[in-house]
């Protein structure tokens, strides 16, 4: 069994293959550029982990999970040019580098391709695996509008937000973890299982995420800490915060969302602490990778084949950057 970072290596040296013709120049080199900012390439190497657990890693499983990460990068090409965002790890994102069209056709191209890879697939799986796929890919763009209409929205329900999150989200975590065990001959009820444990562990990443810009180190963090502060972004931060304010402590955070003072994160920080949320927060990550273990241990393999992803939970869970 190989750990996250094993894999995590195997798949960069992988991925590194030239996903795109040269010409027309004007387009493929704005997709490989944004290819080449890197990440943390979670999600396909969940995929190569999920079928790892049921069988030795199969050819169909590497283009599955070049398929995702494609499809992911894909996204955030496009979220980019939504929230008007200038930077992407510290580079220029597509759509300031190149412009707005020539951003757009990158992130459309770089879906198409997606689909080549799945397209290599020598499976009597492939209509699951493209069922799942399109899926879940109408479920990431249903989050996204949803996130977007929420900043129109004074306020937000716990229970929304977290509809919200496990669309734009969590869905792709565990998507990509069960397409990994279906190509691994994994049964229903282990699908199953699999897949819930990826959608509860990334809900859990998502308020530790939340949780990080607020009350993380900057230093380690490597972005400035109170970023969503700054842009009102809802958060189950500010939604808690919110709920549970009383009249006066919900007005000055209204006050704040209102205006932009040089102390505000500061402020927002220090009812945020009043409230209680950074302590909520805790205890609801808990919660939910608490729920994302049992659905690990309801798999039906052997213990020690499933500790590379108890790992890989312990670390998305309890990092601080």
């Amino acid at each position: 069994m190989y750990s996250f970072e094993e894999l995590s290596k195997e798949f960069a040296i992988y991925f590194q293959q030239s996903h795109f013709p040269a010409e027309p120049k004007t387009l493929y080199e704005p997709a490989t550029y944004f290819l080449g900012l890197g990440g943390k390439r979670v999600r396909p190497v969940c995929c190569l982990m999920g079928n790892e657990l049921f069988d030795t890693i199969s050819p169909n499983t590497w283009h599955v999970a070049t398929a995702i990460e494609l499809f992911h990068n894909f996204t955030l090409i496009h979220d980019d040019i939504m929230d008007k965002a200038p930077l992407r790890r510290g580079m220029k994102t597509v759509h300031t580098k190149y412009g707005e069209p020539t951003a757009l056709l990158a992130g459309d191209v770089m879906l198409i391709v997606a689909y080549d890879y799945l397209n290599k697939i020598k499976s009597d799986q492939l209509h699951r695996i493209i069922y799942l796929f399109n899926k879940t890919a109408k479920e990431v763009c249903e989050g996204q509008q949803i996130d977007m209409d929420f900043e129109k929205s004074d306020l937000v329900s716990m229970d929304a937000y977290l509809h919200m999150i496990e669309l734009k989200t969590s869905v792709l975590l565990a998507a990509s973890l069960k397409l990994g065990a279906i190509l691994g001959g994994a049964g229903e009820g282990n699908q199953q299982h699999i897949y819930q444990f990826g959608r509860n562990l990334g809900i859990a990443f998502q308020v530790q995420d939340d949780f990080l810009d607020a009350f993380g180190d900057p230093e380690k963090f490597g972005k400035q800490v109170g970023g969503d502060i700054l842009a009102n972004k809802k958060t189950f931060l500010q939604i808690k915060a919110l709920e549970a304010a009383n009249m006066q402590q919900r007005e000055e955070l209204y006050q704040l969302m209102q205006s932009n003072p040089t102390d505000k994160v500061q402020r927002v920080l220090a009812i945020f602490r009043q409230c209680g949320v950074d302590d909520w927060a805790r205890e609801l990550k808990e919660k939910y990778i608490n729920a994302a273990f049992r659905n690990l241990e309801d798999i039906a393999v052997v213990s020690k084949r499933k500790e590379p992803l108890r790992e890989l939970a312990e670390f998305l869970v309890k990092r601080d950057y």
